[in-house]
């Protein structure tokens, strides 16, 4: 089966960490990610959700985000006290988008120098997930980056029960009500060790997704998911399991939800509605061989006449 994504395995030696939860394989890779993607400070949580949370929390507002989007988006907005009104985008899967003003969801991207092409200002705030899918995928995880060490040291304190860090955990301050959401030292490695290949990543897959455009006739730039549309989605990927493809949907039309009708008004979204039965992500990788790729695209023609 020609997989949809690629996850690494990794042999990880515990002993080398010297602490699971706090080793300092963390603040490495704090630095190194920041340096990365072009911003001073940054802060490891367990998740991306985590962190969406608290910088979404105590806000009282209405978040806007696209219909075409997974649940656990939605699910931080309303619980975390805001309201959420839907609009109807589809080009946004695969990338990133602006949540709130100042507050970027780049769970979809990382690339170098992104903070610094995308933020307006020194406060601006960018997350990002490291779910096994994701561009830097570990046992999950997440990351948020800003120009300012305000922010970040309040992000640290908030991740760590609302403590200061400390290498002796019974000398850690508490400074304020926090939660119990960082990220550990063996999903600080896994990620680590993916960010290093990342630049190589990268570059096969825009040579990947430069043959599957002019294959397919796409003009898709995402180096994260590639998406393409069929007549009936849910038919094309059983199609294209029968002859060893996989393939997934990148995201129902969540403005439908019979979870949110009481919560949020209801309107018709014509790009979004279709986009959830016509919209396909096809294996898009690193590890494709030319052969893969050729049975790929040929069945594609097949299935989707």
């Amino acid at each position: 089966m020609i997989q949809l994504f690629n996850i690494n395995n990794y042999e990880i030696d515990t002993s080398e960490l010297g602490n699971i939860l706090h080793g300092e394989i963390v603040e490495e890779f704090e630095q190194e990610f920041a340096e990365y993607v072009g911003a001073k400070y940054a802060c490891f949580a367990n998740s991306a959700s985590s962190l969406l949370y608290l910088s979404l929390r105590k806000r009282n507002t209405t978040v806007k985000i696209p219909s075409i989007m997974p649940p656990v988006v939605p699910n931080v907005i309303i619980n975390s006290g805001n309201k959420i009104q839907f609009y109807d985008d589809v080009d946004w899967v695969g990338d990133m988008y602006q949540i709130h003003p100042g507050i970027w969801d780049s769970a979809q991207r990382v690339s170098r120098n992104q903070y610094t092409e995308f933020s307006s200002s020194d406060t601006d705030v960018m997350i990002f997930s490291f779910y096994p899918t994701k561009p830097v995928g570990s046992c999950d995880g997440g990351m948020v980056v800003s120009n300012n060490k305000y922010l970040i040291d309040t992000f640290k304190a908030m991740v760590l029960n609302g403590t200061k860090a400390s290498k002796n955990a019974w000398e850690r301050e508490q400074i304020m009500l926090g939660y119990k959401m960082h990220g550990n030292s063996i999903q600080a490695k896994i990620a680590h060790e993916n960010l290093k290949k990342l630049d190589k990543k990268n570059s096969i897959l825009e040579e990947i997704r430069l043959v599957f455009n002019e294959s397919l006739g796409y003009n898709n730039k995402s180096n994260h998911l590639y998406r393409i549309r069929v007549k009936d989605n849910s038919k094309f990927i059983k199609e294209m399991k029968q002859v060893g493809i996989q393939c997934g949907i990148h995201y129902k039309a969540f403005h439908k939800s019979n979870l949110l009708k009481n919560i949020t008004e209801y309107k018709e979204m014509p790009k979004s509605e279709l986009e959830e039965i016509q919209t396909v992500s096809i294996p898009f990788h690193e590890k494709l061989t030319k052969q893969n790729i050729d049975h790929i695209v040929d069945n594609i023609r097949k299935f989707n006449d």
